[in-house]
């Protein structure tokens, strides 16, 4: 698939960018196989593979890895799975299809297993392996990736509670203000809300006030 873009992750309020907020870690046992699940925020296919290459030297006497992750957000997304020795469709493939139903995109994880002396057959390695994966994202924190948009403009001292007010009122987050000839203000909002704004400023000040770009589209990462 083709690598994802900010337009297609993020055009509109409607859809929201979840990810995991920190790395996390759960552990099942099904016929003495260890199973441990570990998933993390990872934002580019080397970031993906270096956490994988971080978990084999966690657990360098395990008997598989399994990685899975997802880069990316709704229609374009980077996705990639490799059962890791185990029989083919059996391990990796559980372990994605968890990953692209759980509503989180920029996640990679790692199934690392302990061979406990009894084959469990193609069911029983898809079970445990799903199961491994379900029980790590029930517990993971989430977050949300948010593009935002950063700008600065100056106005008469007449209006600055009037945009105090404006920025309270459409979650607008007040940066920095330096009180000078005017007042030079600092501000940033979602990226997808900057013309609105834009276009609220331009109403109260009848026109005179001039946005600045500070910075655009800018990725942060919300604990929610």
């Amino acid at each position: 698939m083709k690598k994802s873009t900010v337009d297609d992750e993020y055009p509109n309020s409607s859809k929201r960018l979840f990810v995991p907020a920190v790395e996390t870690k759960a552990e099942i046992t099904v016929i003495n196989s260890k199973f441990i699940a570990t998933c993390a925020p990872v934002f580019s296919v080397e970031e993906a593979k270096d956490f994988i290459l971080k978990i084999r030297k966690t657990y360098p006497d395990a008997t598989h890895h399994v990685p899975a992750y997802v880069i990316g957000h709704y229609s374009s997304t980077v996705c990639y799975c490799n059962d890791d020795g185990e029989p083919a469709g059996s391990a990796g493939r559980p372990i994605l299809t968890v990953l692209t139903g759980s509503g989180m995109g920029d996640i990679a994880m790692v199934v690392t297993r302990y061979f406990g002396g009894t084959k469990l057959g193609i069911g029983g390695l898809v079970h445990a392996y799903g199961g491994a994966a379900k029980k790590v994202l029930s517990i993971v924190p989430r977050a949300e990736k948010v593009l935002m948009d950063s700008f600065r403009f100056d106005i008469d001292y007449h209006l600055f509670e009037l945009i105090k007010n404006l920025f309270n009122t459409e979650n607008v987050l007040l940066i920095d203000h330096i009180f000078a000839e005017k007042i030079t203000i600092s501000a940033k909002v979602e990226s997808f809300r900057f013309p609105e704004i834009e276009e609220k400023l331009n109403e109260l000040s009848n026109g005179k006030i001039i946005l600045e770009k500070i910075y655009e589209r800018k990725t942060e990462i919300r604990p929610i």
